[in-house]
């Protein structure tokens, strides 16, 4: 399956914390969308990797994407260098997507900078016929992606361009939600024993929904995601802009 877009995050749940509403609105636009998470996220405080796979199925689900895969990548330990990057790299020659987003390019979680790295020079070697990689005993061809996105993350970066999300909005919500183990504390849910995390309690998502506000508010809608680009973006008709007075 040739994909359009291939969205990547380190961690099941930072795709839809970060890009998931531009992904539903380029689905519902009849674009082809898929998602590769790089490790399980074993290594989070709540829940288990089994847990989150399950709660990455469902997210899956909700957001309506067409593919989604786990590299099984080792959580925290996993290193930007030629076994990872060969990795990397069969995936988008396999689904060929014209743009690729993933995680920002620094940010709290150091797994999130190394990722950014990792899925970028991977996104450019990946061009390189010289470089050979096989799916099922079969040669694959060299492709490079046309564009490469970094989301926004934790700590606030200004964003080269911002998409408006607000017609799935409700729905990125839920594709988050969905990680019960992970966004949810004693206060919402009487019988979570977890320990309580920099990311589990209200106050968290409070700050999800606010940034989401805020960006919306800077191109005049409601809801919106940031994201910075590693080349400039070419544009054949003012009539792609959102002409809203701001």
């Amino acid at each position: 399956m040739k994909l359009d877009i291939l969205a990547f995050g380190v961690h099941p749940d930072d795709v839809e914390l970060s890009c998931a509403g531009t992904l539903m609105v380029e689905i519902n636009n009849g674009k082809k969308v898929g998602v590769i998470d790089l490790t399980r996220g074993e290594l989070g405080t709540r829940g288990t990797a089994e847990t989150r796979r399950q709660e990455a199925a469902v997210a899956a689900e909700i957001m309506g994407v067409h593919v989604r895969e786990n590299l099984g990548m080792r959580d925290g330990f996993f290193k930007n260098d030629e076994e990872h990057q060969l990795q990397i790299i069969q995936k988008i020659r396999q689904y060929q997507p014209e743009i690729v987003i993933c995680n920002a390019i620094e940010d709290r979680h150091p797994d999130h900078g190394r990722s950014s790295k990792l899925v970028s020079d991977a996104s450019f070697l990946s061009g390189l016929r010289k470089i050979e990689t096989a799916l099922d005993g079969v040669a694959q061809e060299a492709w490079r992606p046309k564009y490469v996105f970094h989301y926004i993350q934790d700590r606030y970066a200004e964003p080269d361009f911002i998409f408006d999300i607000t017609s799935v909005f409700n729905r990125k919500v839920e594709s988050i939600k969905a990680y019960g183990t992970q966004f949810s504390n004693a206060s919402v849910n009487p019988n979570d024993d977890e320990p309580q995390t920099y990311i589990s309690t209200p106050a968290y998502f409070d700050t999800i929904i606010s940034r989401h506000k805020m960006l919306g508010k800077r191109i005049g809608v409601e809801y919106g995601e940031g994201f910075i680009t590693e080349k400039r973006i070419g544009i054949r008709s003012f009539d792609a802009l959102i002409q809203i007075t701001t």
